[in-house]
Protein backbone atom coordinates (compact mmCIF):
# COMPACT_ATOMS: atom_id res chain seq x y z
CA UNK A 1 0.00 0.00 0.00
CA UNK A 2 1.36 3.42 -0.95
CA UNK A 3 1.78 5.88 1.90
CA UNK A 4 1.43 9.66 1.89
CA UNK A 5 2.28 12.37 4.40
CA UNK A 6 0.07 15.47 4.51
CA UNK A 7 1.32 18.33 6.66
CA UNK A 8 -1.42 20.72 7.70
CA UNK A 9 -3.65 17.73 7.05
CA UNK A 10 -6.54 19.02 9.16
CA UNK A 11 -6.81 22.41 7.47
CA UNK A 12 -9.27 23.29 4.73
CA UNK A 13 -7.10 22.14 1.82
CA UNK A 14 -5.32 19.43 3.77
CA UNK A 15 -8.39 17.50 4.83
CA UNK A 16 -9.79 17.52 1.29
CA UNK A 17 -6.51 16.09 0.02
CA UNK A 18 -6.45 13.53 2.84
CA UNK A 19 -9.94 12.29 1.97
CA UNK A 20 -9.12 12.10 -1.74
CA UNK A 21 -5.96 10.07 -1.07
CA UNK A 22 -7.80 7.69 1.24
CA UNK A 23 -10.40 7.21 -1.46
CA UNK A 24 -7.57 6.31 -3.85
CA UNK A 25 -6.44 3.54 -1.50
CA UNK A 26 -3.38 5.16 0.09
CA UNK A 27 -2.44 5.04 3.75
CA UNK A 28 -2.30 8.65 4.91
CA UNK A 29 -0.42 10.29 7.77
CA UNK A 30 -1.74 13.75 8.68
CA UNK A 31 0.32 16.13 10.81
CA UNK A 32 -1.42 19.18 12.27
CA UNK A 33 -1.18 21.17 15.50
CA UNK A 34 -4.89 22.13 15.19
CA UNK A 35 -4.12 25.84 15.52
CA UNK A 36 -6.60 26.43 12.70
CA UNK A 37 -7.45 22.90 11.53
CA UNK A 38 -10.33 20.71 12.66
CA UNK A 39 -9.67 17.61 14.72
CA UNK A 40 -10.23 14.46 12.61
CA UNK A 41 -13.02 13.39 14.97
CA UNK A 42 -15.11 16.06 13.26
CA UNK A 43 -14.61 14.90 9.66
CA UNK A 44 -12.77 11.56 9.40
CA UNK A 45 -14.92 8.41 8.95
CA UNK A 46 -14.16 6.00 11.77
CA UNK A 47 -13.57 3.11 9.37
CA UNK A 48 -10.39 4.69 8.07
CA UNK A 49 -9.05 5.10 11.60
CA UNK A 50 -9.99 1.59 12.71
CA UNK A 51 -8.40 0.03 9.63
CA UNK A 52 -5.14 1.92 10.15
CA UNK A 53 -5.45 3.65 6.78
CA UNK A 54 -5.41 7.05 8.51
CA UNK A 55 -2.82 8.08 11.10
CA UNK A 56 -3.16 11.43 12.86
CA UNK A 57 -0.15 13.08 14.50
CA UNK A 58 -1.15 16.11 16.56
CA UNK A 59 2.03 18.15 16.41
CA UNK A 60 3.59 21.31 15.08
CA UNK A 61 5.18 20.54 11.70
CA UNK A 62 8.55 21.99 12.72
CA UNK A 63 8.68 19.84 15.85
CA UNK A 64 7.60 16.82 13.84
CA UNK A 65 10.41 17.22 11.31
CA UNK A 66 13.01 17.97 14.01
CA UNK A 67 12.03 14.91 16.00
CA UNK A 68 12.27 12.57 13.04
CA UNK A 69 15.68 13.98 12.13
CA UNK A 70 16.97 13.39 15.65
CA UNK A 71 17.37 17.12 16.36
CA UNK A 72 15.31 17.30 19.54
CA UNK A 73 15.49 13.63 20.57
CA UNK A 74 16.75 10.37 19.06
CA UNK A 75 15.58 10.04 15.48
CA UNK A 76 12.50 7.94 14.95
CA UNK A 77 11.55 5.79 12.03
CA UNK A 78 8.85 6.80 9.60
CA UNK A 79 7.53 4.92 6.59
CA UNK A 80 9.16 5.50 3.25
CA UNK A 81 6.56 7.95 2.00
CA UNK A 82 5.65 7.72 -1.65
CA UNK A 83 4.17 11.22 -1.65
CA UNK A 84 4.41 14.28 0.61
CA UNK A 85 1.85 17.08 0.44
CA UNK A 86 3.10 20.13 2.31
CA UNK A 87 0.31 22.47 3.44
CA UNK A 88 1.46 23.28 6.99
CA UNK A 89 1.55 27.05 7.41
CA UNK A 90 0.42 29.93 9.56
CA UNK A 91 -2.67 30.88 7.56
CA UNK A 92 -5.77 33.04 7.72
CA UNK A 93 -7.65 35.68 5.78
CA UNK A 94 -6.57 39.28 5.25
CA UNK A 95 -6.86 39.98 8.98
CA UNK A 96 -4.06 37.49 9.66
CA UNK A 97 -1.93 38.32 6.61
CA UNK A 98 -2.06 42.09 7.17
CA UNK A 99 -2.56 42.12 10.93
CA UNK A 100 0.09 39.67 12.15
CA UNK A 101 2.78 39.49 9.44
CA UNK A 102 5.59 38.36 11.76
CA UNK A 103 3.55 35.36 12.90
CA UNK A 104 2.92 34.51 9.26
CA UNK A 105 6.68 34.77 8.62
CA UNK A 106 7.07 31.56 10.63
CA UNK A 107 6.10 29.86 7.37
CA UNK A 108 9.65 30.52 6.20
CA UNK A 109 10.96 28.27 8.96
CA UNK A 110 8.28 25.60 8.45
CA UNK A 111 9.15 25.25 4.77
CA UNK A 112 12.89 25.23 5.42
CA UNK A 113 12.49 22.45 7.98
CA UNK A 114 10.33 20.41 5.61
CA UNK A 115 12.90 20.57 2.81
CA UNK A 116 15.74 19.86 5.25
CA UNK A 117 13.88 16.71 6.27
CA UNK A 118 13.07 15.82 2.66
CA UNK A 119 16.64 15.94 1.35
CA UNK A 120 17.65 13.64 4.22
CA UNK A 121 14.90 11.04 3.97
CA UNK A 122 14.18 11.36 0.21
CA UNK A 123 10.45 10.68 -0.19
CA UNK A 124 9.17 9.65 -3.61
CA UNK A 125 7.46 12.91 -4.63
CA UNK A 126 6.71 16.25 -2.98
CA UNK A 127 3.92 18.71 -3.63
CA UNK A 128 4.68 22.17 -2.27
CA UNK A 129 1.64 24.40 -1.88
CA UNK A 130 2.71 27.87 -2.92
CA UNK A 131 0.18 30.64 -3.55
CA UNK A 132 -0.88 33.31 -5.99
CA UNK A 133 0.32 35.69 -3.24
CA UNK A 134 3.85 35.00 -4.50
CA UNK A 135 3.19 37.09 -7.61
CA UNK A 136 4.38 40.73 -7.85
CA UNK A 137 1.74 43.02 -6.42
CA UNK A 138 2.44 45.71 -9.03
CA UNK A 139 0.75 43.42 -11.58
CA UNK A 140 -2.43 43.33 -9.49
CA UNK A 141 -3.36 47.01 -9.11
CA UNK A 142 -6.66 48.67 -10.02
CA UNK A 143 -5.04 49.95 -13.20
CA UNK A 144 -3.16 47.60 -15.48
CA UNK A 145 -4.01 44.30 -13.77
CA UNK A 146 -3.13 41.31 -15.95
CA UNK A 147 -3.72 37.58 -15.93
CA UNK A 148 -0.74 36.32 -13.95
CA UNK A 149 1.54 33.96 -15.84
CA UNK A 150 3.96 31.46 -14.29
CA UNK A 151 6.76 33.35 -16.07
CA UNK A 152 5.95 36.48 -14.02
CA UNK A 153 8.00 34.82 -11.29
CA UNK A 154 11.48 34.38 -12.73
CA UNK A 155 14.13 33.19 -10.30
CA UNK A 156 16.81 34.04 -12.84
CA UNK A 157 15.45 37.52 -13.39
CA UNK A 158 12.39 39.46 -12.22
CA UNK A 159 10.76 38.52 -8.93
CA UNK A 160 9.01 41.69 -7.84
CA UNK A 161 7.33 42.39 -4.51
CA UNK A 162 5.01 39.57 -3.35
CA UNK A 163 2.02 40.02 -1.06
CA UNK A 164 3.23 40.60 2.52
CA UNK A 165 5.20 37.99 4.50
CA UNK A 166 2.80 35.30 3.31
CA UNK A 167 3.77 35.95 -0.29
CA UNK A 168 7.46 36.13 0.61
CA UNK A 169 7.31 32.78 2.39
CA UNK A 170 5.63 31.11 -0.57
CA UNK A 171 8.13 32.63 -2.99
CA UNK A 172 11.01 31.41 -0.84
CA UNK A 173 9.41 27.98 -0.54
CA UNK A 174 9.31 27.74 -4.33
CA UNK A 175 12.98 28.63 -4.47
CA UNK A 176 13.76 25.85 -1.98
CA UNK A 177 11.69 23.47 -4.11
CA UNK A 178 13.85 24.25 -7.13
CA UNK A 179 17.00 23.79 -5.07
CA UNK A 180 15.72 20.44 -3.79
CA UNK A 181 14.98 19.31 -7.35
CA UNK A 182 18.11 20.64 -9.03
CA UNK A 183 20.75 20.05 -6.34
CA UNK A 184 19.33 17.01 -4.54
CA UNK A 185 17.47 15.28 -7.38
CA UNK A 186 14.14 15.23 -5.57
CA UNK A 187 10.86 15.13 -7.48
CA UNK A 188 9.04 18.32 -6.50
CA UNK A 189 6.02 20.12 -7.94
CA UNK A 190 4.79 23.55 -6.85
CA UNK A 191 1.22 24.76 -7.24
CA UNK A 192 -0.02 28.34 -7.02
CA UNK A 193 -3.70 28.17 -6.06
CA UNK A 194 -5.66 31.35 -6.53
CA UNK A 195 -8.75 31.92 -4.38
CA UNK A 196 -9.80 28.42 -3.36
CA UNK A 197 -13.14 28.05 -1.61
CA UNK A 198 -15.58 25.38 -0.54
CA UNK A 199 -18.52 24.45 1.62
CA UNK A 200 -16.52 23.74 4.80
CA UNK A 201 -14.09 26.65 4.62
CA UNK A 202 -13.58 28.75 7.73
CA UNK A 203 -15.69 31.91 8.08
CA UNK A 204 -12.55 34.05 8.25
CA UNK A 205 -12.44 33.68 4.45
CA UNK A 206 -14.63 35.87 2.23
CA UNK A 207 -16.70 33.34 0.29
CA UNK A 208 -18.21 31.46 3.28
CA UNK A 209 -18.54 34.73 5.20
CA UNK A 210 -20.54 36.34 2.39
CA UNK A 211 -22.63 33.19 1.97
CA UNK A 212 -23.55 33.40 5.66
CA UNK A 213 -24.62 37.04 5.30
CA UNK A 214 -26.81 36.16 2.33
CA UNK A 215 -28.31 33.18 4.16
CA UNK A 216 -29.25 35.56 6.99
CA UNK A 217 -30.61 38.02 4.38
CA UNK A 218 -28.59 40.85 5.83
CA UNK A 219 -29.46 44.33 4.59
CA UNK A 220 -27.34 46.36 4.22
CA UNK A 221 -24.88 43.76 3.02
CA UNK A 222 -21.40 44.62 4.26
CA UNK A 223 -18.36 44.00 2.07
CA UNK A 224 -14.74 44.68 2.91
CA UNK A 225 -13.30 47.42 0.76
CA UNK A 226 -15.26 48.81 -2.17
CA UNK A 227 -16.34 45.38 -3.36
CA UNK A 228 -14.89 46.16 -6.77
CA UNK A 229 -11.74 44.20 -6.01
CA UNK A 230 -11.66 40.86 -7.82
CA UNK A 231 -10.26 37.37 -7.46
CA UNK A 232 -10.03 34.13 -9.42
CA UNK A 233 -12.26 31.74 -7.46
CA UNK A 234 -11.75 27.99 -7.83
CA UNK A 235 -13.59 25.27 -5.94
CA UNK A 236 -11.59 23.04 -3.60
CA UNK A 237 -12.51 19.89 -5.55
CA UNK A 238 -10.94 21.38 -8.66
CA UNK A 239 -7.92 22.47 -6.63
CA UNK A 240 -7.31 18.90 -5.49
CA UNK A 241 -7.67 17.62 -9.06
CA UNK A 242 -5.02 20.07 -10.24
CA UNK A 243 -2.66 19.24 -7.37
CA UNK A 244 -2.70 15.54 -8.19
CA UNK A 245 -2.11 16.28 -11.87
CA UNK A 246 0.82 18.56 -10.97
CA UNK A 247 2.37 15.85 -8.82
CA UNK A 248 2.17 13.45 -11.75
CA UNK A 249 3.47 15.82 -14.41
CA UNK A 250 5.93 18.22 -12.74
CA UNK A 251 9.14 17.11 -11.06
CA UNK A 252 11.66 19.95 -11.45
CA UNK A 253 10.31 22.21 -8.70
CA UNK A 254 8.56 24.57 -11.08
CA UNK A 255 5.19 26.11 -10.29
CA UNK A 256 1.82 26.04 -12.01
CA UNK A 257 -1.29 28.15 -11.52
CA UNK A 258 -4.53 26.67 -10.22
CA UNK A 259 -7.35 28.96 -11.27
CA UNK A 260 -10.23 29.48 -13.65
CA UNK A 261 -8.72 32.36 -15.60
CA UNK A 262 -11.74 34.55 -14.78
CA UNK A 263 -11.76 37.67 -12.61
CA UNK A 264 -14.88 37.92 -10.44
CA UNK A 265 -15.48 40.92 -8.19
CA UNK A 266 -16.80 40.63 -4.66
CA UNK A 267 -19.88 42.62 -5.69
CA UNK A 268 -20.58 40.00 -8.34
CA UNK A 269 -20.25 37.26 -5.72
CA UNK A 270 -22.68 39.12 -3.46
CA UNK A 271 -25.22 39.42 -6.29
CA UNK A 272 -24.99 35.69 -6.98
CA UNK A 273 -25.49 34.79 -3.31
CA UNK A 274 -28.35 37.25 -2.90
CA UNK A 275 -29.93 35.85 -6.05
CA UNK A 276 -29.99 32.46 -4.34
CA UNK A 277 -31.51 34.11 -1.26
CA UNK A 278 -34.12 35.99 -3.33
CA UNK A 279 -33.46 39.56 -2.24
CA UNK A 280 -31.60 42.70 -3.38
CA UNK A 281 -29.82 44.38 -0.46
CA UNK A 282 -27.94 47.64 -0.37
CA UNK A 283 -24.22 46.89 -0.53
CA UNK A 284 -22.31 48.71 2.20
CA UNK A 285 -18.55 49.09 1.58
CA UNK A 286 -16.27 48.90 4.63
CA UNK A 287 -13.33 50.96 3.47
CA UNK A 288 -11.39 50.62 6.75
CA UNK A 289 -11.00 46.84 6.38
CA UNK A 290 -7.93 45.10 4.88
CA UNK A 291 -8.51 44.00 1.29
CA UNK A 292 -5.13 43.12 -0.22
CA UNK A 293 -4.44 43.68 -3.91
CA UNK A 294 -7.16 44.97 -6.19
CA UNK A 295 -7.23 42.32 -8.93
CA UNK A 296 -5.70 38.84 -8.91
CA UNK A 297 -6.45 36.23 -11.54
CA UNK A 298 -4.61 33.48 -13.34
CA UNK A 299 -3.39 32.83 -16.82
CA UNK A 300 -4.33 29.15 -17.09
CA UNK A 301 -2.48 28.28 -20.29
CA UNK A 302 0.19 26.16 -18.59
CA UNK A 303 -2.34 24.29 -16.44
CA UNK A 304 -4.43 23.52 -19.50
CA UNK A 305 -1.57 22.53 -21.80
CA UNK A 306 0.82 20.81 -19.37
CA UNK A 307 -1.57 19.36 -16.80
CA UNK A 308 -4.62 18.98 -18.99
CA UNK A 309 -6.55 20.78 -16.23
CA UNK A 310 -9.73 22.79 -16.62
CA UNK A 311 -12.02 23.44 -13.63
CA UNK A 312 -15.17 21.33 -13.68
CA UNK A 313 -17.22 23.35 -11.18
CA UNK A 314 -18.52 26.69 -12.41
CA UNK A 315 -18.57 29.72 -10.13
CA UNK A 316 -22.38 29.57 -9.98
CA UNK A 317 -22.44 25.89 -9.05
CA UNK A 318 -19.66 26.27 -6.51
CA UNK A 319 -21.26 29.29 -4.84
CA UNK A 320 -24.61 27.52 -4.71
CA UNK A 321 -22.98 24.66 -2.81
CA UNK A 322 -21.46 27.12 -0.34
CA UNK A 323 -24.77 28.95 0.05
CA UNK A 324 -26.67 25.73 0.73
CA UNK A 325 -24.08 24.79 3.35
CA UNK A 326 -24.51 28.23 4.96
CA UNK A 327 -28.27 27.71 5.19
CA UNK A 328 -27.68 24.58 7.25
CA UNK A 329 -25.52 26.53 9.72
CA UNK A 330 -28.03 29.26 10.56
Amino acid sequence: MKQALVTGGCGFVGRHVVMRLLGMGLKVWAVDNLSTGQHPDAWMPKDYVDSGAFVFVEDDARKFFARYLGVTEPARDLPDFDDVFHFAAVVGGRVKIDGDPIAVANDLAIDSDMFTWAVRVRPGRILFASSSAAYPIDLQASEGAVALKEADINFGGRLGQPDMTYGWSKLTGEYLARIAAQHYDLRVACVRPFSGYGEDQDLTYPIPAMAARAARRENPFEVWGSGDQGRDFVHIEDCVDAMLLALDKISDGSGVNIGSGTLTTFKEVIRIFCGFAGYEPTIKPLLDKPVGVHSRYADVTVAREILGFTPKISINEGLRRVYEAALKRI
